[in-house]
């Protein structure tokens, strides 16, 4: 967590009641709030307003994928929801959609979603039928970036309902709501170096929402039930302040770029996943053929250098990716897969011993291979 987000937590746990409460501390835990809805909102050139702070990312994507929204306070009713192949699993599950009505949009092999197979998805649906369709700004495991603006005319123009998973987007590069045409936006503390616990669910222009996930209190202007994070709120708006900065991003930039050339002189074997078109700054997933990602990850442990691969499932085995699998790689290379992510407290020692592992790693698990 960045100092100034911890700093800005530990405050707000000291002074601040029940935001809901009409008492001093109470008014002074809403001030918090309220003031926070700005940072965040300036974070995706977005509306205060319209920010609906919830307990993370996946709780907001959930909330967005419901088949029935209010316009205007009536009730618009979704038939079905596409979402891109590559998503996160809130997404990939539909959501609040029985899986029945569920469908997958199909990506290129560089993983960005073929608009025009969403096209032809569209034009296929009969003339009463309106769907939400949920695509990620950035791929978590490559960082490739998706064709949002393209996507949201598309989606407008057909008339149905366009949600946008941003939290690996937001804080990296810039992104406005307002440019995508969006009806909602999902965005997380922690992948800002903010706290754990805490995101949002901002929504588009107008009265236009999804039924609340939790119910039962009048919190987030009726729109999210239970008392807010005040403190998690204080630490997630002071990241999203911060997490802008320019001079940020290049020299993070600089070291993925870096970091890449190192590892292909290391091993010119290695696949750069999304490598020649546009991605995030931070990011790099790579793989070897014949190195085992779980192998690799444990030995990278052991050097103290924390890596993930592309997926894990349920019994903590390493699995394909379903990224990369989407993308048409080949599950014993996705299987490999290696993700590195750079963030704002990333060091150049940091890229050197991730560096330095990975050419152990590789002699020992590669050893025909020159490094």
């Amino acid at each position: 967590m960045r100092e100034e987000s911890l700093l800005a937590l530990q405050e707000a746990y000291k002074a601040a009641g029940n935001a809901s409460s009409i008492h001093s501390s109470g008014r002074r835990a809403r001030a918090i709030i309220e003031d926070a809805r700005h940072k965040i909102a300036d974070l995706v050139d977005g509306n205060p307003a319209n920010i609906i702070f919830t307990s993370g990312a996946s709780e907001a994507n959930v909330t967005a994928l419901s088949p029935t929204w209010l316009k205007n306070g009536e009730p618009y009713i979704l038939t079905q929801v596409f979402v891109s192949a590559i998503e996160h699993p809130s997404v990939i599950a539909g959501g609040r959609f029985a899986a029945q009505n569920v469908q997958s949009i199909p990506v290129d092999e560089e993983g960005r979603v073929i608009v025009g197979e969403l096209s032809n998805m569209l034009d296929a649906l009969g003339d009463d039928e309106t769907v939400l369709i949920s695509v990620m700004a950035a791929n978590s495991e490559t960082g490739v970036l998706q064709p949002l603006q393209e996507i949201g005319v598309l989606v407008e123009d057909k008339g149905h309902i366009f949600h946008v998973d941003a939290v690996q987007m937001a804080g990296k590069e810039p992104i406005s709501m307002a440019m995508i045409g969006c009806n909602s936006m999902s965005i997380s503390s922690h992948k800002i170096g903010g706290p754990q616990g805490v995101g949002a669910l901002i929504l588009g222009k107008g009265d236009f929402r999804p039924i609340p996930l939790l119910t039962g209190g009048g919190q987030e202007s009726w729109r999210r039930a239970g008392t807010e994070n005040t403190a998690g709120i204080a630490g997630f708006a002071v990241a999203a302040a911060q997490s802008t900065d320019p001079d940020e991003h290049a020299r993070i930039l600089r070291l993925r770029n870096h970091m890449e050339e190192r590892v292909k002189q290391i091993s010119p074997d290695a696949i750069i996943f999304g490598k020649d078109v546009a991605r995030l700054g931070n990011t790099t997933c790579f793989a070897v053929e014949g190195i085992s990602a779980e192998t690799a990850l444990i030995n990278f442990d052991l050097f103290g250098v924390a890596v993930s691969s592309g997926s894990a499932c349920s019994s903590g085995k390493v699995g394909a990716s379903h990224v990369l699998l989407a993308m048409g790689v080949p599950e014993s290379l996705a299987r490999g897969a290696i993700r590195v992510s750079l963030g704002w407290a990333t060091t150049e020692d940091d890229v050197e011993r991730f560096l330095g592992a990975w050419t152990k790693i590789y002699k020992r698990m590669k050893p025909t291979q020159k490094g």
